[in-house]
């Protein structure tokens, strides 16, 4: 084996040498770069082991998730639910509004939307039309499907858990009284969107949703509520109730007299500019 190899100062590249040389550089250089950038582009984000359904959502952000988490292309889910073969009650006509329970599904391998759907829908079924519920809604004069109807509009529009079954007897007394719900989550249903501050153009919507225009529990859930929601509709807290405003966050404020009602709302308008105001103002950092 040679061991004596001349110095570098004794090693001439021609020209053509120097510039074989530097693209070869060049190209090592970017492989080296490359190399790394295709492992990091191959590399996939594990899949999740779970979906978490969490209480409130509608079964359109159901839909949305499970695409996401599926990594289907979206509407694959809103899709399926012709082929799911959902355990619906008659009164939901097919559609599983109040029915994709809240909880945390397991993905497996084989996991579709068709059998993810199924699941909540066999877990809502699990809850829903046990004893306590069916007794629950029977005491209050409706059927398991009016009582998720209830949960559903408790869950978007009470603050807290402690104010849930307040707000549940806010609807059944309006009911027994004859007065229209007016509730404004129904109102943002009836409207595809989140919550946002009710106009009165908003409450003029022509919808069956529109709590202010139609008397009465809205045709369907306006979304999927959880246990403490559904505990709350059919066991409300006694109260004479028929008004509910929340003046700051933290305090919702009940009432049965329709001035003190209007005084408190006059209260969180001034709160709701306070903050407005105080927002605006540059900060002092």
């Amino acid at each position: 084996m040679q061991t004596n190899t001349p110095s570098r100062n004794s090693i001439r590249l021609t020209r053509r040498g120097r510039f074989a040389l530097a693209t070869l550089g060049a190209v090592v250089a970017g492989t080296a770069v490359a190399v790394p950038l295709l492992i990091m582009a191959d590399e996939e984000e594990p899949r999740p082991e779970a979906l978490v359904v969490p209480a409130g959502w509608r079964a359109s952000q159901v839909y949305a998730a499970i695409d996401k988490t599926l990594d289907l292309p979206a509407g694959t889910t809103k899709k399926s639910l012709a082929k799911a073969d959902l355990k619906l009650p008659n009164e939901a006509d097919g559609n599983p509004e109040g029915y994709l329970f809240p909880d945390t599904y397991p993905l497996p391998e084989n996991a579709t939307p068709q059998k993810l759907l199924a699941g909540m829908v066999d877990a809502a079924n699990k809850k829903f039309n046990g004893a306590p519920v069916a007794a629950g809604a029977q005491r209050n004069a409706m059927n398991v499907y009016q009582a998720v109807t209830v949960a559903s509009i408790v869950q978007a529009e009470a603050a807290t858990k402690a104010d849930m079954g307040k707000v549940a007897r806010v609807i059944f007394n309006r009911l027994e009284r004859g007065m229209p719900l007016q509730m404004d989550s129904t109102v943002d249903y009836a409207l595809n969107r989140g919550k946002a501050r009710t106009t009165p153009a908003d409450t003029e919507v022509d919808s069956p949703y529109n709590s202010y225009r139609r008397m009465g529990l809205p045709p369907t859930p306006i979304d999927n509520p959880g246990e403490a929601a559904v505990r709350a509709a059919i066991n409300p807290t006694p109260g004479d109730w028929l008004y509910f405003v929340t003046v700051r966050q933290g305090e919702t404020r009940f009432t049965a007299d329709l001035a003190e009602h209007q005084r408190d709302m006059a209260e969180a308008q001034a709160e709701r500019k306070k903050a407005a105001e105080k927002s605006a103002q540059p900060s002092s950092t």
